[in-house]
């Protein structure tokens, strides 16, 4: 009276893939980065402070020995107050902003509590692919400057 569980499960034949194509691995990179910067327009909005945490190592300068500790890292906002009082969001891949349709880098947000529903949005539309081209040419623009 033995029954099989494995059958109970829904099986496949998937593979796990060895590496990610470089799309997906720059569209990963930017929706980490814009995940940081919906924490940090959440915490503004709530008025508390927001620092995400990394694993730095530094030499002990008594022993000599490496230590890794936890050290709270600067976020940049990629949102500012613009001339009129508008609230502008401007998405970064690296150090150069992308450019979201020809000749317009930011997004008028409106007021303040407007950012995280916009934030959402943008990483939304990131996951679906719709930011790959700009994506693409930015890193290009990037890799480009570490050539010279």
């Amino acid at each position: 009276m033995s029954t099989n569980i494995l059958n109970t499960l829904k099986l496949t034949a998937a593979r796990k893939t060895r590496a990610l194509p470089d799309v997906v691995k720059r569209r990963n990179k930017l929706l980490q980065k814009l995940i940081e910067q919906r924490e940090l327009a959440a915490a503004l909005n709530e008025g508390r402070h927001y620092a995400p945490t990394r694993y730095r190592s530094f030499t002990d300068a008594d022993t000599g020995a490496r230590v890794v500790k936890e050290v709270p890292v600067r976020i940049k906002p990629w949102f500012w107050t613009g001339e009129k009082g508008e609230v502008l969001l401007a998405v970064q891949y690296g150090s150069k902003q992308i450019e979201l349709q020809k000749g317009k880098t930011a997004i008028d947000v409106g007021e303040q509590t407007n950012l995280v529903t916009v934030l959402d949005t943008v990483i939304a539309a990131t996951r679906n692919g719709e930011l790959d081209v700009q994506i693409e040419s930015v890193s290009v623009k990037l890799r480009d400057g570490f050539k010279k």
